[in-house]
This record gives C-alpha cells, structure tokens and sequence, in this order.
C-alpha cells in the first residue's frame, strides 16, 4: 500500500459477519478510492482466502461483481459443472440473465451471460 501513496494508518480493515458459519466480510476503509487500491487489495485478500481454504461468496451468492474472482477458491472442474448446471435448467439463459458464472475465458466452458 505504502507504493500507492497510502501509509498503513491510513487504511482500516474491518472484519465483521458471520463467524459462526465461517463467513467474513471486509470493509476497507482508505482516505481515497482509486482503482489501483483495488488493484493491489483484490488479488490479496482472494490469494489469502485461496490458502487458507477459504471461498469467495457470501450467503446471497456471489453476485456480478466476483464472478470472476471464483476461480480463486473453485477448481476449473467445479466452475465447468456449475455453467453445466445453470445451462440444463436454463438453456436460454432467461433466469436471473444478470447473475453470471464467469466467463469462457477462464477455462469454463458452457457459461454464458445472456
């Protein structure tokens, strides 16, 4: 962070949910938004949970924005049966058509997002 102009005091982490069934959200709190905290925030917290035998969800699913963060904590097999899933029972992609399973384009086949 500090090669981001932010100094550790600067950032506050707060952990908060679920901790009886093992869910955990984070709230990180930084003077500014940039996309490049972002950048440097995601891939860690994700690469974390990855080790420690974590997942990337939550109780509502994981919605549109960490679809493509699944892979991190789902082997590409299990993202394969999931888009395999979602296409028999809905081949048109008419239900939910905003709630993706991440693309082709990280190795899962079948998955579509209309």
């Amino acid at each position: 962070l500090t090669g981001l102009g932010l100094n550790p005091p600067e950032v506050v982490v707060v952990g908060y949910g679920h901790v009886g069934d093992g869910n955990l959200h984070l709230n990180v709190s930084a003077p500014r938004y940039t996309p490049e905290l972002e950048q440097a925030l995601e891939p860690w917290v994700y690469e974390y949970v990855a080790r420690e035998g974590g997942s990337v969800s939550a109780e509502h699913g994981v919605g549109q924005m960490k679809a493509g963060a699944l892979h991190y904590s789902q082997p590409p097999a299990a993202l394969a049966l999931m888009a395999q899933l979602k296409h028999m029972v809905d081949p048109r992609g008419i239900m939910n058509p905003y709630k993706l399973l991440p693309q082709r384009g990280m190795g899962v086949q079948g998955a579509h997002s209309s």
